[in-house]
């Protein structure tokens, strides 16, 4: 049988074909209620950025009353300042390792390595977003940046890669360092005037910012209004050990295909960049918990934190578990007896006016 010749026209506006190959069932959306996971976040991220900022202040006082001779206001040396030592923490650690024995000298910093990578085991890298100052202003910085220019940029993969693997590099570097030290080494590099005073020499590295380190810092903050945490993305060592900790965490962005309406929120929120909206499981070391791929998602049950079997870790589990672990250690040191370095006032009246004039030993 000929066929008509009506077959061979293309097909008119009222032909009909089946639903499914005219276009993908759109799935029905079940809006996801919103929740306060930010709020919580933003909570813990400004609480700790005044707690740094107090640590600061009070840390140059203590130094001030030094370098003038005691004429100037007396206050306590603040231990926590020590968080801002990550290779005397290391060190510290090592020897703790090696000998047994809690080191006296700059041990606060050992207490707070052990605290982060705790957290980071439990619910992923979360320090790099609840808790670093540095990480909460990058943030400010490149949201501060998609309000003024509308948008953030991201570097062609070719490039993005090799960068991110400076921090890594950075980090092998430092690890490599210390690995390479005994514990007498590391005895005598901290109760050396070098080690005593190297938090007095970081402090006096912001003090007396030479030119080359303020061009540095400015296309830093420059760098990071225009690429989303460009610092902590490409550069950031203690972030690299963190977010290798946080690859063995329990705890998982994971995605219900049944649930999710492909509309991509998720990725397009990742500060990352993570491509969450085609995983089943988020296990790269960049995701920090910031759950901003959770607030975006609109369908319900579509996107959560969650550990094993699928059990939902909300905001308000995962501020708990940072706050135990953090206290806990805090706690645990002061109890003990390690928390603050107690040496003689009368070193610290000789080396602090001279900190800058020590050498590496």
């Amino acid at each position: 049988m000929t066929p008509s010749w009506k077959s061979f026209l293309p097909l008119s506006r009222s032909s009909k074909l089946p639903a499914s190959s005219r276009r993908p069932t759109r799935k029905p959306l079940v809006r996801r209620q919103p929740d306060d996971s930010q709020l919580i976040r933003q909570s813990f991220q400004v609480g700790f950025l005044l707690l740094n900022l107090w640590l600061g202040a009070q840390f140059y006082l203590w130094v001030r009353y030094y370098e003038t001779g005691g004429a100037t206001l007396r206050v306590a040396r603040p231990a926590g300042v020590e968080g801002w030592l990550p290779i005397a923490a290391l060190m510290n650690l090592k020897y703790l390792v090696l000998t047994g024995d809690v080191p006296d000298v700059h041990a606060a910093g050992m207490f707070l390595l052990v605290a982060f990578l705790a957290i980071s085991l439990l619910v992923r890298k979360a320090f790099c977003s609840w808790l670093c100052p540095v990480g909460t202003l990058s943030e400010w910085l490149w949201q501060g940046g998609e309000a003024i220019f509308g948008r953030t940029f991201k570097a062609p993969r070719w490039l993005d890669l090799p960068l991110r693997s400076l921090k890594y590099i950075l980090m092998g570097l430092f690890m490599y360092a210390v690995a390479s030290m005994s514990a007498d080494d590391i005895r005598g590099f901290l109760t050396s005037p070098y080690g005593v005073v190297a938090d007095v020499r970081m402090l006096n590295f912001f003090r007396f910012l030479g030119g080359t380190g303020l061009v540095v810092i400015c296309l830093l903050l420059i760098a990071s209004v225009f690429v989303r945490n460009a610092w902590c993305r490409y550069l950031c060592p203690y972030g690299a050990m963190m977010g290798l900790a946080s690859l063995l965490s329990p705890a998982r962005i994971r995605r219900e295909p049944d649930a999710c309406i492909d509309c991509a929120k998720c990725a397009t929120a990742c500060p990352y960049l993570l491509p969450v909206d085609t995983l089943l499981t988020v296990k790269s070391a960049e995701c920090t918990a910031c759950l901003l791929c959770v607030t975006a998602c609109p369908a319900e049950g579509a996107l959560q934190l969650s550990a094993p079997r699928r059990r939902e870790l909300p905001a308000w589990a995962v501020a708990t578990a940072i706050a135990v672990i953090f206290f806990g250690a805090v706690g645990y040191a002061r109890l003990g007896g390690y928390w603050h370095t107690s040496l003689p006032e009368a070193l610290y009246f000789d080396v602090i006016p001279r900190a800058n004039q020590f050498s590496h030993p």
